[in-house]
C-alpha cells in the first residue's frame, strides 16, 4: 500500500460516501464506516473466493480474514492506484491461494438429487452438472490463471482493475487470459464438455 496524494473528501449530498472518505473514518476507528465497507465489498470477495475455492464455508472465512487485516491495517492504510477495491481483492486472492497451496484437493461433486421427470428437469439436471464441471475445471487451472478468469470474466472486471488486482500490467494479464482459456478448453474438452455447452449457461 503506497501513499497518495488524494484527499478524503466528503460525499455530496445524498451520495454514497467513497471508500477512501470511509477509510478516513476507519482509521480513527470508526466501526459504522467499516461496517459500510464491509458491506460494499463482501458480495464481490466472497464470490470471487467461492469460485476458487468451491466451498462456501472457506470462502465465508477467507471473507473474516480479509476485513481483519483491513481493520488491523487502518491506521497505516494509504490508498494505491486500484484503490480499495484492488487492495481487498488481491488481500482475499491470496487468502485463497495460501488455502489451496495447503489442500490441493478436487473433491469430487456430489451428485444432484433425482430430479423430478420430465424435459425440464432433465435440462436442469444437464445445466447443473455443466456448472459443476466448470468450477471443477476452473479449480484445477494454475491459481493465477484462474484469478483472471474470475475476475474478468464471472466478475466482469475490466482488465485495468484485474490487472491492479493481480498486480500486474494490462498486457501481462491479456497473456495470462489467453493462457488461462486455452487450457479452460483443453479441460473442458477432457470432460466432455465443449465452449457451446458452456455458453448456454450464461
Amino acid at each position: 500500500m503506497t501513499p497518495d496524494s488524494e484527499p478524503a473528501t466528503a460525499a455530496p449530498d445524498g451520495a454514497e460516501p467513497t471508500d477512501h472518505a470511509l477509510m478516513a473514518r476507519v482509521r480513527d476507528g470508526d466501526a459504522v464506516a467499516f461496517g459500510a465497507l464491509v458491506e460494499r465489498h463482501t458480495p464481490l470477495i466472497y464470490r470471487v473466493a467461492c469460485r476458487l475455492l468451491g466451498d462456501g464455508h472457506e470462502a465465508e472465512d477467507v471473507v473474516q480474514e480479509t476485513f481483519t487485516r483491513l481493520w488491523k491495517n487502518a491506521p497505516q492504510w494509504h490508498p494505491s492506484g486500484g484503490g480499495l477495491g484492488a487492495w481487498l481483492r488481491r488481500v482475499g486472492m491470496n487468502l485463497c491461494f495460501d488455502r489451496l497451496r495447503k489442500t490441493k484437493r478436487i473433491a469430487p461433486e456430489a451428485l444432484p438429487e433425482a430430479p423430478d421427470d420430465g424435459p425440464a428437469a432433465d435440462e436442469t439436471m444437464v445445466s447443473d452438472e455443466i456448472g459443476k464441471t466448470v468450477d471443477k475445471c476452473l479449480r484445477e487451472l494454475p491459481e493465477r490463471q484462474a484469478a483472471a478468469l474470475v475476475l474478468s470474466y464471472y466478475e466482469g472486471l475490466s482488465n485495468i482493475e484485474s490487472a491492479e488486482t493481480l498486480e500486474m500490467n494490462v498486457k501481462a494479464l491479456e497473456s495470462l487470459l489467453v493462457r488461462a482459456r486455452r487450457k479452460m478448453r483443453e479441460l473442458l474438452e477432457r470432460e466432455g464438455v465443449l465452449a457451446a455447452d458452456v455458453e448456454q449457461l450464461t
